[in-house]
């Protein structure tokens, strides 16, 4: 017997959306760093740990895990200058080491070692920029998983810092234009707000090398809009600044500032919210537009800024078109057919297509883009039996040869993936992956986790996971849904499961389940569905519409108070997706219909729940989490345990130490397995 810790209420916080009176008893949980509620936290944390620490195998899966993350991998190299640079990880590193040789066939030196910046590993260290002279490295800081940037700079041949030192970016790159860069930051926060409060009036910078950043110049901003993002880039030829508007996770505008015109004004590109762009590219006076203006499924657009004058380049297709880069001469196009890429080669001065490129197989490419003067590329291939591997590209020939392999310790043929489409509550067919060992008996008994996202245009493809090797080699089924909501399909997939039309996401992740157990893949006692951030959300709409299909949730980082989710740190850039509770009636029932913390039922068996947050989550602020475990645990009835993960020095996911990731996972599988009955190892 779980024994809770209880939970103050305060019965006198209600809120009236639109004549509905809506309480909010544990709004307290929302000051992240008030005693109350750190003391909460360890309290929490005390009674989940001191469950995990009672199931046998929990070590046995946490030593397993280790030693199967314990390989170098790598990423792909990639040409500045003279230099290459690559990232390597000898296994259980926190951080990857950054690497770089003057050559392919120089002896590799050590660039930086962000695992030498903390004891714990919670630094982390990323290429925001370099110089168009390659002199010069821009490097994105981020501390404790919180999305906050520092940027410093590095000279490439020395290693040496410059004296440059940023502070309060967020989301930004920093996009090189002579001797400096352009950039983006909030102002700074009040003390003690830095990780909840709104952020408000996204501003783009330019600082020059050697000089404080108090006397950056002020580029662009929006004062009468102060919920918008801005994001600069420029091109290779530094002809262009482009700055990117949006008010949120979807659509855009462009502006364009020509900078060999001394002076020159911005000119606004495209207007309104309605459509995505994106400037792959400029040709010359042209710019390379990827959009899904008049064309759903996108295609590639050139448009000369100063007389709009524009020509369709790479036409719609039945696929998606995913995304796009260029390199050595060439556009390099990716496509997505049923959730796998297919890229293509075209000739950038005469939009002719020279090849498809042929991949190993049906999975996930990266790394298709690179510079001008390039004559090889390197892109990394993956699929859920295909561990990250390396191969480089020659692009005049399009001969692709392995670069370099993975070391795991893992046998691919000893399992297999098939695709399945299933029909969802409306009839409309959703594609599905499902991985499992070779000679799967399906007698309804194998540990199953089913895991989506649905949302925000996102696809969901193909990608290996050494943590899902835990599942697999004790015989489960790991099934991936690609649900309405995400991009797999195109604009039309994408608007099928947003804003008023979101329960179709949860219809398609229902109808999974029910699939799994339709065709005896497993019954619900073998079920577990997992999710993280908008699918965080997903798992726990779907646990309290349907908590007897499943037997262990999995809600991670998720957007679970749907009412007042736009009212922290960068929340409102979501507004576009989800609607919000302040905008209208209908949007504030829609929301309020699904919202997981206000669905929860008194009296009610949910299934065995491990909710995980961390307390540098800026992204999704851990006051979700926090909400939604004191309703759960007061409102659920039964046996099945509903706890709390809050991980320390941790933020959203990105850059988490390899040290944390194992430990999180194997509490995760500990607790599926456990709460299946299952014995592992």
């Amino acid at each position: 017997m779980i024994h809770y810790p209880k939970t103050r209420q305060d019965v006198s916080v209600t809120d009236d959306y639109f004549g509905t009176t809506v309480a909010d008893p544990y709004r307290w949980l929302e000051n992240d760093t008030a005693p109350e509620t750190l003391a909460w936290v360890a309290e929490q944390n005390k009674v989940t740990f001191q469950y995990l620490e009672q199931i046998p195998f929990r070590d046995r899966i946490k030593e397993r895990l280790e030693k199967l993350w314990n390989y170098p991998r790598y990423g792909s190299p990639f040409r500045v200058g003279d230099y290459y640079f690559f990232s390597k990880n000898d296994g259980l590193q926190n951080q990857a080491v950054v690497y770089y040789q003057k050559g392919l066939a120089a002896e590799p030196e050590v660039f930086l070692d962000p695992n030498t910046w903390s004891s714990d590993g919670t630094v982390t260290a990323n290429f925001a920029g370099f110089s168009h002279d390659h002199r010069y490295a821009a490097l994105s800081i981020n501390r404790a998983g919180s999305d906050w940037q520092e940027m410093e700079v590095m000279e490439i041949s020395t290693r040496e810092k410059t004296s440059d030192a940023l502070r309060w970016l967020k989301f930004s790159g920093a996009a090189w234009h002579k001797n400096g860069f352009y950039y983006s930051r909030y102002d700074e926060p009040k003390p003690g707000e830095e990780l909840s409060a709104a952020n408000q009036f996204h501003k783009v910078y330019y600082h020059q090398l050697g000089t404080p950043q108090e006397e950056d110049q002020l580029i662009f901003e929006d004062p009468e809009h102060p919920y918008r993002y801005f994001f600069a880039q420029t091109t290779e030829d530094e002809r262009f600044l482009i700055i990117n508007s949006s008010e949120g996770t979807d659509g855009s505008e462009i502006w364009v500032k020509d900078l060999q015109q001394e002076g020159s004004a911005f000119i606004q590109l495209y207007e309104g919210f309605q459509y995505n762009y994106a400037v792959v590219d400029n040709r010359g006076d042209q710019l390379l537009v990827h959009t899904n203006e008049n064309a759903s499924n996108y295609h590639l657009v050139l448009i000369h800024p100063f007389t709009r004058e524009k020509s369709i380049f790479v036409a719609e297709k039945p696929e998606k078109l995913e995304s796009a880069g260029t390199s050595g001469g060439k556009l390099f196009v990716n496509y997505l057919k049923d959730v796998t890429d297919q890229v293509f080669q075209y000739d950038l001065a005469t939009g002719q297509l020279d090849r498809q490129v042929r991949l190993p197989g049906l999975g996930s490419s990266y790394g298709w883009s690179g510079n001008r003067d390039d004559q090889e590329l390197f892109y990394t291939f993956t699929s859920f039996l295909y561990p990250p591997t390396i191969f480089r590209y020659t692009i005049k020939t399009g001969e692709s040869v392995l670069f370099r392999s993975s070391e795991i310790q893992f046998n691919p043929e000893d399992y297999e993936t098939n695709q399945v489409f299933y029909p969802s509550k409306d009839g409309t067919l959703v594609p599905m992956f499902l991985t499992h060992k070779k000679g799967l008996v399906r007698d309804s008994s194998a540990p199953t986790l089913l895991y989506a996202y649905g949302g925000f245009n996102i696809s969901l493809s193909p990608a290996f996971s050494t943590s899902n090797l835990i599942l697999l080699e004790n015989g489960g089924i790991y099934a991936q849904a690609n649900l309405r909501g995400g991009g797999e399909y195109g604009e039309s997939w994408h608007k099928a499961g947003m804003l008023e039309n979101k329960q179709n996401v949860f219809d398609d992740f229902i109808a999974a389940a029910e699939y799994l157990q339709r065709e005896q893949y497993t019954r619900p006692e073998r079920l577990t569905i997992a999710g993280g951030s908008n699918g965080g959300l997903l798992v726990g709409a779907v646990m309290t519409q349907r908590p007897e299909l499943f037997r262990v949730a999995l809600p991670a980082v998720g957007v679970l108070d749907m009412l007042r989710f736009h009212l922290f740190t960068v929340g409102w850039g979501w507004v576009v997706e989800y609607g919000s509770s302040a905008q209208s009636k209908e949007s504030f029932e829609n929301l309020y219909g699904y919202s997981p913390l206000h669905q929860l039922k008194a009296g009610t068996s949910y299934p065995a729940t491990m909710i995980t947050t961390a307390d540098h989550d800026d992204r999704v602020v851990p006051a979700h989490s926090f909400k939604f475990a004191a309703a759960l645990q007061e409102k659920h009835v039964g046996t099945n345990p509903v706890l709390i993960r809050i991980d320390t020095s941790a933020g959203h996911g990105a850059g988490k130490p390899t040290a944390k990731i194992i430990e999180e996972q194997a509490d995760k599988w500990a607790f599926v397995f456990w709460n299946m009955g299952l014995e592992v190892y």
